[in-house]
């Protein structure tokens, strides 16, 4: 099965423009930040807005098409076999949490007792079926979720749609969650297209991702690629990356403002443009050797601070775009403060590299 999907829809004033496609057990991260159009594009897959031009398939099944010839096809969304999961679990507050699972195949016309056998056999998988009887309110956000999932499972969906589906919980439980949709990816083996504000999830979760800001596709690709080496500072930065662009030395090298830069990827001409990027974890810092001349090193003067989870992110005065995070260890032993001079070094197969003409 594939769903595939190159529409224009539109939330208000907002417009979505988007081409993509998910295979058969596979997961497509659509990352970006809030407001940048996911869940608006989330809707018009699941059928809950309306195209303004183009069309929505489902392994060979037409369910949307707006603005071509013809009559449009517009099925709605009980009849897509496609099943939507947010960060909020939103059960039936009155049912138990067996029949809430119950609810989509007997939507399906499954018998009452079929369908309360599948959802007992799904609550199980999930790691919930000791809470079968209780309902909602009388679990935790974590088995909320679980059960969410279940039912969005039970109803055996040809594609499953998840919107931030782990946002809402905690760190420990989205750890769990993630193991959870992980495997139902390999067991269900159905397209899965998961919105997300977090590159772990597509990092963990997706074999290709697409970057969504203001209402367009800015990358797409594996997300080895898309979140290794973006093409664009808006893409680096939502990936947590420095990306630097340079021309091609005559030794085989990068320079970029008095740095030279050597890495793994691309060979790079002498007088191509190029870019670099690495993470800022990659950088390690040492006592400033201010004659050396050797690639991926440089120095420079602490400009400024930002605190992180144990440690903080660091710039120089000279190299304002480059960020450097800097354990709260590392720190205390470099005497790190604002006004300090000191070396920076990162290994070469730390840095990926890309000549600008092959994007």
């Amino acid at each position: 099965m594939t769903l595939q999907a190159d529409l224009r829809t539109r939330a208000g004033a907002f417009v979505v423009e988007a081409a993509l496609s998910a295979d058969d057990g596979e997961v497509l991260a659509v990352l970006g930040p809030n407001g940048s159009g996911k869940s608006t594009l989330l809707a018009a897959l699941a059928g809950l807005l309306p195209l303004e031009t183009g069309a929505i398939t489902l392994n060979g099944r037409t369910l949307d098409t707006a603005g071509a010839d013809g009559r449009p096809v517009r099925i709605r969304p009980a009849e897509r076999r496609i099943g939507l999961l947010g960060q909020r679990a939103l059960l039936f507050p009155h049912l138990s949490a067996l029949e809430n699972v119950a609810f989509g195949p007997r939507a399906r016309g499954v018998s009452r007792a079929q369908a309360r056998a599948d959802a007992a056999t799904w609550l199980d998988r999930l790691g919930v079926g000791a809470f079968a009887q209780r309902r909602p309110a009388q679990l935790s956000g974590g088995q909320q979720q679980r059960v969410a999932l279940a039912r969005a499972l039970a109803a055996r969906p040809a594609a499953l749609l998840l919107d931030e589906p782990f946002a809402a919980l905690d760190v420990e439980t989205a750890s769990l969650a993630r193991q959870l949709v992980a495997e139902q990816r390999d067991a269900a083996g159905i397209p899965i297209v998961m919105v997300t504000h977090d590159p772990l999830d597509a990092v963990l979760l997706a074999s290709r991702t697409a970057i969504v800001h203001e209402g367009r596709l800015m990358q797409q690709g594996p997300t080895a690629e898309v979140l290794g080496h973006p093409r664009s500072s808006f893409v680096a930065a939502l990936a947590g990356v420095n990306l630097l662009a340079g021309t091609g030395t005559a030794d085989g090298t990068i320079r970029h403002e008095g740095i030279e830069w050597a890495g793994v990827g691309d060979a790079v001409p002498r007088g191509s443009e190029a870019t670099v990027v690495f993470a800022p974890s990659s950088v390690r810092l040492h006592p400033a050797v201010e004659t050396t001349a050797a690639p991926n090193m440089w120095a420079g003067t602490v400009a400024t601070l930002e605190p992180l989870p144990g440690g903080m992110r660091l710039r120089t005065a000279e190299h304002p775009a480059i960020a450097i995070d800097c354990p709260s260890t590392i720190a205390v032993a470099t005497g790190v403060a604002p006004g300090i001079r000191l070396g920076f070094t990162i290994h070469a197969d730390d840095v990926s590299v890309r000549v600008s003409a092959m994007r």
